[in-house]
């Protein structure tokens, strides 16, 4: 299970080391294979092949008429890129990714259980207010009950 937020910077080459203690779960759960690919919020998704699998096919098996649906398609499947971790631990972000989820120098890795977001700095700092002015809101119906 991937779970924390970690800074990291990106390099020259548009790569991220992916922490220690993430790279053993990660390779185990991967294969060596994970995909890099955007979401609409503005972020990447990073997902082991396997645990991508399934929601790619779920994905495509939309119609292609819908225009939602194309439009989910074209953003998920038509930006997903099949990524190999380097023996360094490295991750490249390709540059359209990149420019996509708007990446400088320095990004956010955020666990999200089976996979990994990848946030830019201000994007994630605005993620970060959203966060800390819903205490007065009611809690979306799947998360009623939930006690901390």
């Amino acid at each position: 299970m991937f779970q924390g937020a970690t800074a990291l910077n990106l390099d020259a080459k548009g790569r991220l080391a992916i922490p220690a203690r993430h790279r053993e779960p990660l390779a185990a759960a991967s294969g060596g294979h994970v995909v890099l690919t955007a979401h609409p919020h503005r972020c990447l998704l990073l997902y082991p092949e396997p645990a991508w699998a399934p929601i790619r096919d779920k994905v495509l098996a939309a119609s292609s008429l819908n225009p939602q649906s194309a439009a989910i398609k074209r953003l998920l499947v038509g930006n997903a890129r099949d990524e190999g971790v380097d023996a360094a631990g490295r991750l490249l972000v390709a540059p359209e990714l990149r420019q996509f989820a708007q990446l400088e120098k320095q990004v956010w890795l955020v666990g999200q259980g089976t996979h990994f977001e990848i946030w830019s700095d201000a994007n994630w700092q605005r993620q970060m207010e959203v966060f800390t002015g819903i205490g007065d809101q009611t809690l979306p119906s799947d998360l009623e009950g939930l006690a901390l």
